[in-house]
């Protein structure tokens, strides 16, 4: 539950209020250190098409640097799928210098095997990611889809359409690479409020 610099005013006014009378408030905080300038590289992580976006937050305005998907055909082993997704990240990681990362969070897998394929391809994304010290935080998929659509349950189409209105794409980006732009997008705008509580850091 989040709370705005606005109703945190209305709190303090409500309880007769200085600075010092609100201090018991004071543990709301922003839930990163979400700067304007801040550039966010979200991953959507899978063996055969990881998706990856990378935006620059600029107070309320948001530039798309790069975006794409990590494609490994069908017929590729898996390590060799998980060198890929490891060079390509790397490669997106040293041109453009992201500062935070943001991943899509677990789901149940009612496969065994599918969770496992999944697992390996997030933790080589992961890997690298922290190879370089960033800070990796997950937002799960409803999540994400509530902040960019309006409703937890919506269809990878309308989030690559709302995706593709918000950063004033040419195109509909493809949707891999439609998701991993909505997890920037989402964190920038979760990181732009005054939260409760923080965002699961990983």
């Amino acid at each position: 539950m989040g709370i705005s610099v606005r109703d945190f005013e209305q709190m303090k006014a409500r309880l007769g209020g200085s600075p010092r009378a609100a201090a018991p408030v004071a543990s709301t905080r922003r839930a990163s250190s979400f700067l304007a300038g801040e550039v966010i590289l979200g991953v959507d992580p899978s063996l055969r098409g990881t998706g990856y976006g990378v935006i620059r937050a600029e107070k309320s305005q948001y530039a798309v640097l790069v975006h794409g998907t990590i494609v490994c055909p069908a017929g590729w082993e898996r390590s060799r799928c998980l060198v890929k997704i490891i060079q390509s990240l790397r490669d997106v990681l040293r041109e453009h210098k992201p500062t935070v990362c943001v991943v899509e969070g677990l789901f149940y897998a009612q496969n065994l095997k599918t969770a496992i394929i999944m697992g390996e391809a997030r933790g080589a994304a992961m890997s690298v990611i922290a190879e370089v010290g960033l800070e990796i935080f997950e937002i799960a998929p409803r999540k994400v889809k509530q902040a960019i659509v309006g409703h937890g349950g919506a269809q990878k189409l309308a989030v690559a359409k709302m995706v593709q209105r918000m950063l004033n794409l040419a195109e509909l980006p493809e949707p891999d690479a439609a998701d991993a732009l909505a997890l920037a997008l989402a964190h920038a705008h979760e990181a732009g409020r005054y939260r409760l509580s923080v965002p699961k850091k990983i």
